[in-house]
């Protein structure tokens, strides 16, 4: 005889999972990977921690689910900035800002899902993170290659290192406050993808 749930129940069930990854994304905000327990989890949600574990196996599952749903709502946030008025080198530069802009809204978020040490499924969320950032990039600069305001180059490979060195160039501020060097990720991009006379006076 298999068991299926009446709507009542599996609608409880929902509520209690979307409590359990409300309290997660808060004690990843406040205190990042290695203070999101699924202790800590449980007693943010308002539940034991067997409820906690009847819809995910244990926290690496629990944080993956996570990172989906936050790297989904960022990835939106910066193709939202890609359509934006401009050239193909301005439309980067409006994905980087917005991705910085909202990093920093959100630092200890931000760096646990950019570069704190994670478990092994996690880290997997993260490289797809990286990818669908970089696809959007690339999708800029290959525009940019065809309507010719942007010089002949492999556009996934400019992608991708755009993508990492603003990623790294983030730690620092996601993890010390000093906000300095994000305020040159604009020309470095467009240097990057380049742009001529980029920072130029």
């Amino acid at each position: 005889m298999v068991y299926r749930r009446t709507p009542k129940i599996q609608a409880r069930m929902d509520s209690q999972r979307a409590a359990i990854l409300d309290a997660a994304v808060e004690l990843l905000a406040t205190r990042g990977y290695a203070g999101c327990s699924v202790a800590a989890v449980a007693e943010g949600a308002g539940v034991a921690t067997g409820s906690v574990y009847r819809h995910f196996g244990n926290k690496a599952e629990l944080v993956v689910e996570l990172f989906r749903q936050l790297v989904t709502r960022e990835v939106e946030a910066v193709e939202r900035a890609a359509q934006r008025p401009g050239s193909a080198g301005e439309r980067v530069v409006a994905v980087v800002d917005t991705f910085a802009a909202r990093a920093l809204k959100a630092p200890r978020l931000a760096y646990a899902l950019l570069a704190e040490p994670v478990d092994a499924p996690v880290e997997a969320e993260r490289i797809v993170f990286r990818r669908a950032f970089r696809d959007v990039v690339a999708a800029r600069i290959g525009e940019g290659v065809r309507d010719g305001t942007l010089p002949p180059q492999e556009a996934a490979l400019t992608a991708a290192a755009v993508v990492g060195a603003v990623a790294e160039v983030m730690i620092g501020p996601l993890t010390s406050g000093g906000e300095d060097a994000v305020g040159e990720l604009s020309t470095f991009t467009l240097r990057a993808l380049g742009v001529p006379h980029a920072g130029n006076p």
